[in-house]
C-alpha cells in the first residue's frame, strides 16, 4: 500500500547528542560510533542549530529544490508520494497477474528500474495511463506536484523571517591518503547503468568501482567502504547489503555523487544510509554572487513593505538572481514573487545590481568538499532485528528455540550471571562479579530465579545476550557462548575482564577458548 507523506528519521556523522542519541542507543554503540568515524578519521563533532534562516537555504537550493512529488487525492485532499503509487502497481502486477504478456512484465521492470528518474510529467502520464486512483477512496488523483520536504517555522518576536527545521545541509583535490585500507572491500553495488537496463546489482571491488568512474572519486569511495564496514561491524549480512547509485533525475541539486546503502529485508530493499558528494555546493552557492538592491528606489515604490521586498531579494539563489538579471536587462523590469507578502511585486532595473564578482587574487584558496553520510537510525535497527534472528531445535523434535545473534559490540544486555543453584555461597560470587562488571561498564542481568540451568540458557539467548556466566563453584566459573554454545572456565577475579575483551573487540570467542580450558561438565548441560 501506499503511504502518505511521514519524516524519516536520520542520524548524521556530524551531530550526535540530545534526540538523535538517545533513539539511536539501543543497538548503535555510541563509543564504536566515535571511534570508527570520529576518532579513527580524525574529525571533530559540531552541534549544529535546529532552525535555518531561509536566506542560508534559499542559497543552498533547498527551498526550491528539496522536494518529493507528490499527488492529491482530488476528493479528500489527502496526499501521496506519486512514485510510491505507481511503484506499488508494478511490482503487485508482477507479483499477482499470471497472465501479463513479456512485453508488460519487461515494461513494469522496466518503470521499476527507472522509477526515480521519471519527471513529474512522465509520473503523471504513467499514472493516468494505469488508472491509478487514491488507495483510501478510489478517487481520480491531481498531477504531481513537488512538496518542499522542510518543516517551515517563523524566527523572531516579529514572525516576519521565515526559517525552516535543519534539514540535509553541509559544505578539491579528491583522492583519499586512506583510501587503499578499503579499495579491496567487495561488496554488492548497484551502478545507475545497470538499473536503467533492469540488470540486477554485482559484486564489485571499490577500488576497481572507482578506478573505472563508476564511483566518482576516492573520497567518496572512501567513505562508502567506511559505511559497508560500520553496518557489517553493526549486524548487518553482507550478503543482504548493496550500495545502489543515484539515477540522474533522483541525484539531490546539491550533489555531484550518490550512493545509498539499501538493506534487505522483508519489506524489499530499503534505503537505510545516504552517502552524498555534496562537493562544494553549499559554499559556492553563498560565494561570488552580488546582490545590491537600492533601498532608495524600493522604500519609495513599496513604503512600508520595503523591508520585506528587500529580504526576498537577499535570499535569492544563484540561478534566481541571474534569471532576474538577464529578465531586467532585456525587459527592464520583472514580476516577483515575495512570499512573506503573499503576493508578486514589480521590480524595475533601477531597484536592484547583480553582478558576479570578479576580483585579482593574491593568495591561493581552498573551498572545502564535503562528503555526507546521513544515516536512518530506526530502518537500520529494524534490519538488523531481522537479519541477527534465528532458529535452533530444542529439547524435542518439534520445539524451536528463538535466538537474536547480535554481535557483542552492540548486544543491549552483554552477558547474564546465573548461581548454578541457589545457595549462599554462589549469590556472594555472583554478587562479586556483577560488581566488577558493573564497575567495567558492562550492562548485564543477575538471573537467581533458581530455575533450570537450560532454561535460563535459552530465555536469554532468546533476548541476543552473547555471554552467560554460570556460577558453580567459590573459585571459577563457567562461561559459555551463545551462538556456538562451547563453554570455557575462567577464574572469578578474571572474568569481568574477559567479557570486556569480547565486548569491545580485543578478543574473539576463538581466542577466548585458546586461551581457557573447555568445560563439558553434565551438570550445566543444557540440552
Amino acid at each position: 500500500m501506499a503511504t502518505k507523506l511521514k519524516k524519516v528519521k536520520t542520524l548524521k556523522l556530524y551531530p550526535w547528542g540530545g534526540r538523535r542519541r538517545r533513539r539511536g542507543r539501543l543497538l548503535l554503540h555510541h563509543y564504536r560510533y566515535l571511534q570508527h568515524f570520529v576518532l579513527e578519521e580524525g574529525m571533530l563533532e559540531v552541534d549544529c542549530p535546529c532552525v535555518t534562516p531561509e536566506v542560508v537555504l534559499k542559497a543552498s537550493g533547498h527551498v526550491d529544490k528539496f522536494t518529493d512529488l507528490m499527488v492529491k487525492d482530488e476528493k479528500t485532499g489527502n496526499c501521496y508520494r506519486a512514485d510510491h503509487l505507481l511503484k506499488d502497481l508494478c511490482k503487485e502486477k508482477l507479483e499477482k497477474d499470471n497472465t501479463l504478456p513479456p512485453e508488460k512484465v519487461e515494461e513494469f521492470n522496466k518503470i521499476l528500474a527507472i522509477l526515480d528518474d521519471l519527471s513529474a510529467e512522465q509520473l503523471g502520464a504513467k499514472i493516468k495511463e494505469y488508472g491509478i486512483v487514491a488507495p483510501d477512496t478510489k478517487n481520480s488523483l491531481s498531477d504531481p506536484y513537488p512538496f518542499n520536504l522542510m518543516f517551515q517555522t517563523s524566527i523572531g518576536p516579529s514572525g516576519l523571517s521565515p526559517g525552516y527545521m535543519r534539514p540535509e545541509t553541509a559544505q578539491e583535490d579528491k583522492s583519499h591518503p586512506k583510501f587503499g585500507d578499503v579499495s579491496n572491500l567487495e561488496f554488492l553495488m548497484f551502478p545507475r547503468e545497470k538499473q536503467m537496463t533492469g540488470k540486477s546489482a554485482i559484486k564489485l571491488k571499490l577500488g576497481e568501482a572507482v578506478s573505472k568512474g563508476t564511483v566518482n572519486n576516492e573520497t567518496l569511495g572512501y567513505f562508502i567502504g567506511r559505511v559497508y564496514l560500520f553496518l557489517t561491524q553493526l549486524g548487518i549480512d553482507k550478503d543482504r547489503l548493496r550500495f545502489r547509485q543515484h539515477l540522474p533525475n533522483e541525484m539531490a541539486h546539491y550533489a555531484a555523487d550518490c550512493w545509498d546503502a539499501e538493506i534487505e529485508c522483508s519489506y524489499g530493499w530499503i534505503e537505510c544510509v545516504g552517502i552524498a558528494d555534496r562537493s562544494a555546493y553549499d559554499l559556492r552557492a553563498h560565494s561570488k554572487l552580488i546582490i545590491t538592491p537600492s533601498k532608495k528606489e524600493i522604500g519609495l515604490a513599496f513604503k512600508g513593505n520595503q523591508k520585506m521586498v528587500l529580504q526576498a531579494l537577499e535570499a535569492l539563489s544563484k540561478t534566481e538572481a541571474l534569471d532576474m538579471k538577464a529578465a531586467l536587462e532585456s525587459k527592464g523590469e520583472v514580476d516577483f514573487r515575495v512570499c512573506t507578502l503573499g503576493k508578486d511585486v514589480t521590480i524595475k532595473k533601477s531597484m536592484v545590481s547583480i553582478s558576479l564578482e570578479k576580483k585579482k587574487e593574491h593568495g591561493r584558496k581552498f573551498t572545502p568538499s564535503v562528503i555526507e553520510p546521513s544515516f536512518g537510525i530506526g530502518r537500520i535497527i529494524y534490519c538488523l532485528f531481522e537479519h541477527c534472528y534465528y532458529q535452533r531445535p530444542g529439547k524435542t523434535e518439534d520445539e524451536q528455540l528463538n535466538v537474536f545473534g547480535f554481535p557483542p559490540l552492540v548486544a543491549p544486555i552483554k552477558c547474564t550471571v546465573f548461581p548454578l543453584v541457589k545457595i549462599e555461597k554462589f549469590d556472594i560470587v555472583a554478587k562479586k562479579i556483577s560488581k566488577a562488571l558493573t564497575a567495567a561498564g558492562i550492562s548485564h542481568i543477575v538471573d537467581i530465579t533458581g530455575t533450570s540451568i537450560g532454561k535460563r540458557y535459552a530465555r536469554t539467548d532468546e533476548i541476543g545476550v552473547p555471554l552467560a556466566i554460570t556460577v558453580d563453584s567459590t573459585t571459577s566459573v563457567t562461561v559459555r557462548d551463545r551462538d556456538s554454545k562451547d563453554q570455557v572456565r575462567v577464574e572469578v577475579d578474571e572474568v569481568a575482564s574477559v567479557v570486556k575483551e569480547v565486548m569491545d573487540g580485543q578478543s574473539t570467542w576463538a581466542d577466548i577458548m585458546w586461551r581457557y580450558p573447555a568445560h563439558t561438565a553434565a551438570a550445566t548441560d543444557e540440552e
